[in-house]
């Protein structure tokens, strides 16, 4: 008997299997575009670790997630659980395809919400500010944190491709700040006045500015999304300037966002959790330690793994299964 949790990530789409005793059985990534051009079937992947007739639940992440604001039936779902893919960064169609196939097998499946304005779960001044505020792998990725700390009250970073940091407070998330509007991620950025002009005249859509607003921008790199970390990694460690300053640069836009989710955490903090690529970096930057020294080393900071959304997702599987009706302070219908 084991379960399986699905993160729909930027540069891949990650699976995890956790057995019935939840122990971490695998854990393993598809290529989004691998997976749309049918080189990769995650399915046929799934069943060369595992027979697919002993899984009992898989918990699955898909886009915005904006559709809906419960865990539920993959079967009790429309649109894939989504207003609309536009604006949501680059589409290759990698993840509908995973979505199509586990959607056409009979494995038992759930799809967890994202983070938005018709969540009645989150802190009303999050949702009249901020139409979207994380898509539903941080719902996870938020999941595997409260398992791994205890902690009640905490903000988590996600620190990848984009940077999402979530408010945690009494054990439910209540609020959360999207890459589009907060912190730098390596690709992903808020879009500030230069590019809102450029976007007005017409030199560039609105996705493709939110998709090159990073620390890219800064450092002038282009190219494929997942090649862009090792770019920006080579440079920074060959003493490029530029380079050095993205990082910089980002790493103070996280700290800013952080410590503006603390200032308004109506509880003393526990920690900062971080998780991602660029969280859990530690060469050619020790990414914990630059961020700590915003904090003057303040608050407990933990490092998650890197696949914390996989995980985080067969955590939930593994708990609804069995019986739980509540995850973070959403509902569940299963």
């Amino acid at each position: 008997m084991v379960f399986i949790g699905m993160d729909h990530g930027t540069t891949g789409i990650s699976f995890c299997i956790m057995s019935d005793d939840k122990q971490i059985i695998d854990v393993f990534k598809i290529g989004r575009e691998e997976s749309k051009a049918g080189m990769v079937s995650a399915v046929r992947e799934l069943s060369k670790r595992i027979d697919l007739d002993s899984i009992k639940l898989i918990a699955i992440t898909y886009a915005m997630g904006d559709g809906i604001n419960k865990i539920l039936p993959i079967d009790k779902v429309k649109n894939r659980g989504i207003l609309s893919i536009n604006g949501a960064g680059r589409v290759t169609g990698g993840g509908t395809s995973v979505f199509s196939e586990i959607e056409k097998t009979n494995i038992p499946s759930i799809l967890i919400p994202g983070l938005h304005k018709n969540c009645d779960f989150l802190n009303p001044l999050f949702r009249a500010a901020y139409s979207h505020q994380a898509s539903s792998e941080k719902v996870s990725v938020c999941y595997n944190a409260i398992k791994e700390t205890g902690w009640k009250n905490f903000i988590v970073g996600d620190l990848s491709s984009n940077s999402v940091n979530i408010l945690i407070e009494n054990s439910k998330i209540k609020g959360a700040m999207d890459a589009c509007v907060g912190a730098m991620g390596i690709v992903h950025g808020p879009l500030d006045l230069e590019m809102i002009r450029n976007i007005d005249e017409g030199r560039i859509t609105a996705n493709e500015a939110f998709s090159h607003a990073g620390a890219v921008k800064i450092a002038e790199i282009n190219g494929k999304v997942s090649d862009m970390k090792k770019i920006l990694y080579k440079n920074y460690n060959d003493g490029d300037e530029k380079a050095i300053l993205a990082v910089n640069s980002l790493i103070m836009t996280v700290a800013m966002e952080i410590a503006g989710l603390i200032a308004v955490c109506e509880n003393k903090i526990d920690g900062i959790v971080l998780t991602g690529s660029l969280g859990s970096t530690t060469e050619p930057f020790n990414f914990k330690k630059e961020l700590n020294r915003y904090f003057d080393y303040k608050y407990p900071m933990m490092v998650i793994s890197s696949e914390s959304g996989a995980i985080g997702s067969a955590q939930i599987a593994f708990d609804v299964y069995n019986g739980e009706k509540n995850i973070l302070g959403i509902e569940v219908e299963y």
